[in-house]
């Protein structure tokens, strides 16, 4: 229904002059301005800025000027301290080497006289054997080399198995021309007596050209070996070194070798730590650092 008030609209004139309007509205985000047109015809147009004002940053996001970006250097890449090294590991004894008396006691010739091809080794009053505990710090200790870049070979891949004798196992070590070698082994001393011993090689002709160079490896093993907490025997050796005349893995050696007893499995305090895995991994870890002593220091 039309309105019969008082007409609002403003007149047109008659030189038909246009009426502009121009409303300014201030809003909270900024500065809005709407310019509506009135035309001849009464249509509306509208166009609207949303620019803020200079100097107001209000709801502005932050942004990185193009800049050339900063050169970035190369890292160093550190070489691994055995990379390109060959190291032998010879984990005493097998697991199942009780099983056949036969073969173990055939004989085989150690560098200096006839003896049998290997036995069972020892164990705990609490029945861990010695094998289980050399192989296993073998495969610690394996891990532990390859990460430094070496390449590792075992006398045996299992604690499963029965053998190989002990002229063999010197045999495989070898012929891979490592760059040192560490037999692993736990003994069966008298129940007094603690500590680990590190049993070098004595001179016999076949390994005349790696006498010093074991002692030397022999040296830093007893040095890393003590950070394990296990000490120097108490009943073998002096200061931790026996030279043994009478092991066919020293005798038949033509490499930097020694054979480490890393503790006494007939002493109720050593036994405790030879079948803790936190043990096991510390011995694994001193063997691999004297290892690096040796061949990146020493022969490098």
């Amino acid at each position: 229904m039309r309105s019969h008030g008082k007409h609002r609209h403003a007149r047109r004139s008659n030189g038909g002059a246009r009426i502009a309007l121009i409303v300014c509205v201030i809003g909270l985000a900024g500065l809005a301005v709407v310019g509506v047109l009135l035309t001849r015809g009464g249509s509306v147009h509208a166009s609207v800025s949303t620019r803020q004002p200079v100097g107001d940053t209000r709801g502005t996001v932050a942004r990185t000027s193009a800049t050339t970006p900063a050169t970035t250097s190369t890292p160093t890449t550190v070489p691994l301290p055995l990379a390109g090294k060959v190291i032998g590991i010879d984990p005493g004894h097998n697991g199942r080497n009780f099983s056949d008396p036969t073969f173990l006691n055939q004989t085989v010739w150690n560098g200096r006289a006839s003896e049998s091809c290997d036995t069972t080794g020892t164990e705990t009053d609490g029945g861990y054997t010695e094998a289980t505990y050399n192989f296993s710090v073998a495969e610690l200790l394996r891990t532990d080399l390859i990460a430094d870049g070496a390449t590792v070979v075992m006398t045996r891949d299992s604690n499963t198995g029965v053998g190989p004798c002990i002229d063999r196992r010197a045999q495989i070590l070898n012929a891979a021309n490592p760059a040192v070698s560490i037999d692993i082994h736990a003994d069966g001393g008298p129940a007094s007596g603690r500590g680990f011993t590190v049993l070098e090689p004595v001179d016999d002709g076949v390994n005349s050209t790696v006498i010093a160079s074991s002692e030397e490896f022999g040296a830093d093993l007893i040095t890393a070996f003590q950070q394990t907490g296990m000490p120097i025997s108490t009943y073998d050796g002096t200061n931790g070194i026996s030279y043994r005349p009478d092991l066919a893995g020293l005798n038949l050696t033509t490499e930097p070798k020694v054979l480490i007893e890393c503790g006494n499995m007939r002493n109720a305090t050593d036994a405790a730590m030879l079948v803790s895995t936190s043990f096991q991994q510390a011995a694994a870890n001193a063997m691999a650092s004297a290892i690096v002593s040796f061949v990146h220091v020493k022969q490098s």
